[in-house]
């Protein structure tokens, strides 16, 4: 019952913070924050008692929902989940704690949405059926509907709609998806052992029977799963909906969109479209990587030339994402590995901008970079604090984003494949130096004349240093200490990879020539159990 407690703990705390009987609205945050801070403690335990050496799911619930579809509560975690899982338990009690004195209407409705938000994202990385997977999925996305459209800026409406319109068709390609390959599945199982293909329905992942898909379902499938999670990556060219809603939803719903909402596209495509359709992934690689590269490279540019603070940091999450599908489509532990770190990294450093942005707006409310200037004279803590936060998204050395990004390339230059990727690739680090460091210069030091003087701005106070004293820290845990994170990813990475090799070996010998390239280049690229080691 642990991950059940897990998922269902903010669910609890979101009745109780919605049904308190009292309209004093710090009595509702402050029970808001105590509540998703032991949510929080509760994730360290289960951490705590995490085997990071174990390559298999561990605190396994299994039971049948509904037996007649084949639908199971199938919950577990592993070196791929956990990171991720205590990623969004990391951040709820932040954001809640920096949304203090920035959300002043509707405070009971606003934090009982963070933590629904905050249970949907947990159990759609604890997730092992896609049925249930699509449930969390769904009820992760509502939330954030209603915290960007009752609490955005002034275009609120048109982000909430476009939002809603790439959800939705997303959601809807991926609903068809799961039930093509549970019938699918059913059908192929049902002709070899002459029951009913209704007996073999399931939409349980350990059981779907992925060596009985042809060359031709894999390719299929494989479309439409990823199609519907490159949305939320964002993938180039499916970004357009992220820079309005990052730059319209409140700081809150910010740190959440790039914190953790983006990695679950991610998430998905390592577990689902990696897991399940192999030889197919192998034979997108190219594609995927291509636009990968493109994302880094498009977004950094853009970002250069942004006069706005949050559509900067927005199109910067495009270029950094980038780098999670270069170093998982590269097929090496290290790559992987560093895509995963990566996802954990990004949600730290630009969870931490969009509150170093709040913190600004709430002083000078504008986010336009010819309205700020000179901020580092009146707001010196506040200027060192967000220093540290640009730094680590810029990837210095010793600081979390250099790890993820350095694991990335290499393991993008490792494999023949990706070599020039990742080559193309690195130039995104050169350019997020750039626009970060630009962005840094321009809203902490440039002065400008008849611009309101930013020496009438107070410097952060206790509770704005709190929750950026958090950000600071694991930044600084994960660049100077890294093994403790990367252990458990590496054993996830090497588990992921061993299994497509075995699944390749395993597909069915339909359509060869569909798949004969890239099983080949599956068993050149995957590195061995062994080399994993070294």
């Amino acid at each position: 019952m642990t991950l059940t407690l897990l998922i269902f703990a903010p669910v609890v705390a979101a009745l109780v913070v919605g049904l308190l009987p009292t309209r004093n609205k710090d009595v509702v945050r402050y029970t808001a924050a105590v509540l998703s801070l032991a949510i929080f403690g509760f994730s360290v335990g289960v951490f705590s008692r995490f085997e990071s050496t174990f390559p298999g799911f561990q605190f396994v619930e299994d039971a049948v929902w509904i037996q007649s579809l084949g639908i199971h509560y199938h919950l577990g975690v592993d070196g791929l989940s956990i990171y991720l899982v205590l990623l969004t338990t990391f951040l709820t009690p932040i954001a809640i704690v920096a949304s203090f004195h920035g959300v002043d209407d509707r405070v009971k409705l606003f934090n009982a949405m963070l933590l629904l938000l905050e249970a949907g994202m947990i159990g759609v990385f604890l997730a092992q059926d896609l049925f249930l997977f699509y449930v969390f999925w769904e009820v992760m996305l509502v939330p954030m509907y209603f915290i960007i459209g009752i609490w955005g800026s002034q275009q609120r409406i048109r982000a909430t709609i476009i939002f809603a319109l790439y959800t939705i068709v997303g959601s809807l390609l991926m609903l068809v998806a799961i039930i093509s390959l549970a019938l699918i599945n059913a059908h192929n199982i049902a002709a070899q052992t002459g029951l009913s293909y209704l007996d073999e329905l399931t939409f349980d992942m350990p059981a779907i029977q992925v060596g009985l898909l042809t060359a031709a379902q894999q390719m299929w499938l494989f479309a439409a799963f990823f199609f519907a999670f490159a949305i939320k990556v964002p993938l180039f060219p499916l970004h357009t909906w992220l820079p309005l809603a990052h730059t319209e939803a409140p700081t809150a719903g910010s740190v959440f969109l790039a914190g953790v909402l983006l990695k679950t596209g991610a998430y998905a495509i390592i577990r689902f479209c990696l897991g399940l359709f192999p030889a197919a992934a192998m034979a997108f690689a190219p594609y995927v990587v291509t636009l990968a590269v493109i994302g880094i490279i498009y977004g950094a540019l853009v970002s250069l030339v942004q006069e706005d603070f949050k559509r900067l940091v927005a199109y910067s999450s495009v270029s950094h994402m980038g780098f999670v599908l270069l170093g998982v489509f590269s097929f090496t532990t290290q790559g992987m590995t560093g895509g995963i770190v990566q996802m954990v990294n990004h949600g730290i450093s630009t969870g931490g901008l969009f509150l170093c942005v709040g913190m600004l707006y709430e002083r000078s409310h504008t986010r336009q970079f010819s309205e700020l200037g000179g901020v580092a004279t009146a707001m010196p803590i506040f200027a060192g604090m967000f220093l540290v936060i640009t730094l680590s998204s810029a990837g210095l050395p010793g600081l979390n984003g250099f790890v993820g990004e350095f694991l990335t390339l290499l393991g993008a230059f490792s494999n023949e494949a990706t070599r020039w990727f990742a080559v193309v690739g690195a130039s995104g680090v050169i350019l997020a130096i750039a626009y970060l460091l630009w962005m840094f210069q321009q809203a902490m030091y440039t002065t400008r004349p008849g611009v309101w003087p930013a020496r009438t701005w107070p410097d952060l106070n206790l509770r704005e240093i709190a929750v950026l004293v958090p950000i600071i820290v694991a930044a600084a845990w994960i660049g100077i200490y890294p093994k403790d994170v990367l252990r458990p990813m590496e054993t996830a990475s090497d588990t992921i990879l061993t299994t497509m090799q075995v699944r390749v070996a395993q597909m069915r010998p339909a359509a060869p020539d569909a798949f004969g390239t890239a099983n080949a280049r599956v068993h050149a690229s995957i590195r061995p159990t062994e080399e994993a080691a070294r």
